[in-house]
């Protein structure tokens, strides 16, 4: 059993890394959807409400309160896989709780990417680049950071650069589902060499 968190701001990859978990046939489970979920049953829209349902369920049930209702998910996917992802973890309690339901079989992996590029590549989702949408941008990572995105980033057992090629940082990932921690490692020294 492996259990893999991703954590990230937004655009530097997480999206990319479950892509190629669903082409591995490895399940994702997406804390993002318990929000949107949350969303729905308030009879809220996603889109519009996503922040402010995750902060308040966070008030309303403790910090740990989107991977709490993420653990039922992930062990039905463990039912299914060897290797589940976690993709949308936000901090070091959230981490914290993984860490508690999976031991060692947790491995959390920050996926890290400049400003700029981050900026650039959700541009480049059809999103637009403007100097507003850059400040959004800005405004979005300032509150992910308050959820403790940082200290969850400080805690990652690896860290993959994602400001080189696509298919450098692919490769990272099948080696990441293929053999855990130990596979990316290797991969990233092969790199280095």
């Amino acid at each position: 059993m492996r259990v893999i968190g991703t954590v990230g701001l937004p655009g530097s990859g997480k999206g990319e890394a479950a892509a190629v978990a669903e082409e591995q046939d490895v399940p994702v489970v997406t804390m993002g959807d318990v929000i949107r979920e949350a969303c729905r049953e308030r009879g809220l829209d996603p889109a519009e409400h996503h922040g402010a349902i995750a902060k308040k369920l966070r008030e309303e049930d403790g910090p740990d309160a989107i991977a709490q209702r993420s653990l039922p998910r992930i062990e039905d996917a463990l039912e299914e896989s060897g290797t589940v992802l976690v993709d949308g973890i936000r901090s070091g309690v959230e981490v914290e709780r993984f860490e508690q339901a999976f031991g060692d079989a947790f491995s959390l992996v920050s996926i890290e990417a400049p400003f700029e590029l981050r900026a650039e590549r959700l541009g480049e989702r059809g999103r637009d680049t403007s100097d507003a949408d850059v400040e959004r941008l800005r405004e979005r990572d300032e509150r992910e950071l308050g959820f403790g995105l940082d200290r969850a980033m400080e805690r990652a057992d690896a860290t993959i650069d994602n400001s080189g090629s696509l298919e450098a940082f692919r490769e990272q990932v099948r080696a990441l589902f293929d053999d855990g921690v130990a596979g990316l490692e290797r991969v990233q020294a092969a790199e280095q060499a």
